[in-house]
């Protein structure tokens, strides 16, 4: 098959198409024929080298962890598709191999609403179970009805987890750069800009109280997140590893083990078949420029996914 790829670590330049081994479904996978694939902040690390999983990476290495593609292999156990069932999920890949290829084995998937694009789809996986699980552990639900802060919320992660928390029933506030007011209040939120001095501009808008916040961005704000919600226990980061230290529970996932928010995908779908959740895309790219994508997927400012388009890939498309 053919895949985006790198043999080193380095700057976006290292990626190329080239041929790659076809993988497998095992027990309780399956394989997709793959459509469209997010660039996840992962993605970037492990490309870079900087990810903690660097030395145990074997090279080439394909990367991408969410994907949407139709089902072409049903491992044995895996319930409740057929090939020829449109999906979306992610990938372990560090174990099976990533998205950004003809061919992809997902660890977890859901049906594909059709109310999400293919490149919508691609991307969704990762930032759709990161953000139900920081809900979990905040324990937004529904009949709870918090004021929610969450700080860097125009991002792949965040824009995801503002549309879930506000389907929750929460009051969403949320931080983005100058500009981006309009982008917040389509997601469901009240914006406010980030930076020093949060508390005073929140306090500006009105909000009487900061029941939970959420920090994204992982910009050094969890001191006056904190301070707004009264204590390091209403407080959650899934990006400031300093956090802990501080009282902050720190939200981490990893795929292929058992994180909380397995369930998060199926949620999503159906939100999305009632026009209630969507993912917000800034690029979308051909596979031949994922170079270009892992490069615009670094800079700012971020208003939702880069996704790459695998289609060119696919068997007979032309080249």
């Amino acid at each position: 098959m053919q895949a985006v790829q790198f043999d080193r670590f380095g700057p976006p330049e290292v990626l190329g198409v080239r041929s790659a081994p076809e993988p497998h479904a095992g027990p309780g996978q399956v394989r997709i024929a793959v459509r469209a694939s997010g660039v996840a902040p992962v993605d970037l690390a492990l490309r870079a080298g900087t990810s903690p999983s660097r030395d145990s990476l074997p090279l080439p290495h394909i990367p991408g962890v969410d994907a949407a593609g139709v089902v072409d292999e049903v491992g044995e156990g895996a319930e409740g598709c057929a090939p020829g069932d449109e999906v979306f999920g992610v990938v372990d890949a560090a174990r099976l191999g990533g998205a950004s290829a003809q061919f992809a084995v997902l660890a977890f998937w859901a049906a594909k609403p059709a109310a999400l694009s293919w490149e919508e789809a691609g991307a969704a996986g990762t930032g759709v179970e990161t953000a139900t699980r920081a809900l979990d552990v905040l324990g937004v639900r529904d009949g709870t009805d918090p004021t929610l802060l969450i700080d860097g919320a125009t991002g792949g992660v965040g824009s995801i987890v503002v549309q879930l928390a506000v389907a929750r029933g929460a009051r969403v506030v949320a931080t983005g750069r100058p500009g981006s007011e309009e982008f917040l209040t389509g997601l469901g939120a009240t914006p406010v800009p980030y930076g020093p001095g949060l508390a005073e501009r929140v306090r500006a808008l009105g909000v009487a109280r900061v029941d939970l916040a959420l920090d994204v961005a992982g910009a050094g704000s969890l001191g006056e997140l904190v301070a707004l919600t009264g204590g390091p226990g209403s407080v959650v980061t899934l990006a400031d590893f300093t956090g802990p230290g501080a009282g902050v529970r720190l939200s981490t996932g990893r795929i292929g083990g058992q994180p909380d928010g397995r369930h998060g995908l199926a949620v999503a779908a159906a939100l999305a078949e009632k026009g209630l959740f969507h993912v917000p895309v800034q690029a979308v790219f051909p596979a031949v420029r994922a170079a270009d994508a892992h490069a615009a997927a670094a800079t700012g400012p971020r208003r939702g996914k880069t996704v790459l388009d695998l289609t060119a890939l696919a068997p007979g498309a032309p080249r």
